[in-house]
């Protein structure tokens, strides 16, 4: 049932029309009123549109925040889970690892530089024909920019060229790859058990690359010490080659691997990694 207010809006919007026919009837059709009459329409169209387009604005900003807060759930999980859970529940809804990559997109672009251009940066100054496998591709950037043979590695991916399966173990064969590349990708709880597939799946003198957000591995702001860190891959079967602090937003190490495996990855005494929680903005 149309209500008092509805009843004087459509009687304002008839007005409207009413006054502009007399305009244009007393006008005798001549070129200026007509030129007026199609500005008057114009202007009411333009602030339709406004109005349209606010609405809208609104809505994206809405969506926007709405996906904000479903990447960081997703993140905080991937940070608290090992990497088998991570993997289930992704099978479960492929599609919320696809809302991740979103999320983890957005929150690069505020980077002033990816690490993984750096990995890049370094795969093309070497020989093409190291075979690389890249844990936690995501998007297998890496991939697509260099020469390399890649075995890009996930948990989930509608990519067929990114093998699908948990870090810790892959269908790689023992000592088949040249390096591998952590891009952080970091996230299990139980992260050692990746670096031990690493070593696996690494040639001798292999090379084995980290980067890491760099306040995980800050003492100041509660993350853990890089000496340490460092010292338990070591422990691990590998030697420390390179350390790269001069970024703000994440680090870069370097190791190579030993042609034996020193200790078992439960026999080393791992220091904890925060998870790395995002702010809402």
């Amino acid at each position: 049932m149309a209500t008092e207010g509805d009843t004087r809006k459509r009687k304002r919007r008839a007005g409207k029309g009413r006054n502009r026919n007399k305009t244009l009837k007393n006008t005798n059709n001549s070129p200026s009123a007509i030129a007026s009459y199609k500005q008057e329409i114009n202007n009411d169209n333009k602030g339709s549109t406004s109005s349209r387009s606010k609405s809208s604005s609104f809505l994206d900003k809405m969506k926007a925040r709405l996906s904000g807060g479903h990447f960081r759930m997703l993140n905080e999980k991937l940070y608290t889970c090992t990497g088998n859970e991570a993997l289930n529940f992704f099978k479960e809804d492929p599609s919320l690892f696809n809302m991740y990559h979103v999320g983890y997109q957005e929150q690069m672009s505020h980077w002033p530089e990816l690490p993984v251009n750096v990995i890049i940066k370094w795969l093309k100054d070497r020989n093409p024909s190291l075979i690389v496998a890249d844990f936690g591709c995501g998007d297998a950037r890496l991939a697509k920019n260099v020469k390399n043979r890649v075995y890009s590695i996930d948990l989930v991916s509608s990519d067929p060229s990114v093998i699908a399966c948990d870090m810790s173990k892959t269908p790689l064969e023992s000592s088949s790859v040249d390096v591998a590349v952590f891009c952080l990708s970091l996230m299990g709880t139980d992260f050692p058990n990746y670096l031990q597939e690493a070593h696996r799946v690494l040639k001798p003198s292999g090379w084995l690359l980290i980067a890491e957000v760099k306040s995980r591995l800050d003492p100041n702001t509660g993350g853990a010490d890089p000496n340490k860190f460092s010292k338990a891959i070591c422990e691990l079967g590998f030697t420390t080659e390179a350390k790269d602090f001069s970024n703000k937003m994440f680090i870069l190490l370097h190791f190579k691997k030993q042609e034996k495996q020193i200790r078992d990855v439960n026999e080393v005494e791992w220091p904890k990694l925060k998870p790395c929680l995002y702010k809402r903005r």
